[in-house]
């Protein structure tokens, strides 16, 4: 049970490879932060292109 115990404690402690998942994760998060704030501002700016067409004699 110690071996289990060891090797669990072990495997916590290895960083090796996470700065990759840790970057990845980033990618992530700021793709989709950025697809929404692209979403919100383009409507909000394409309502402002109708309402100056529409506005125009």
């Amino acid at each position: 049970m110690t071996k289990i115990t060891n090797l669990c404690k072990s495997f916590l402690k290895d960083e090796e490879g996470a700065t990759a998942t840790e970057y990845a994760v980033m990618l992530a998060l700021i793709i989709v932060i950025s697809l929404a704030a692209i979403s919100a501002l383009g409507t909000k700016v394409s309502d402002i292109f109708v309402d100056v067409e529409t506005a125009l004699p």
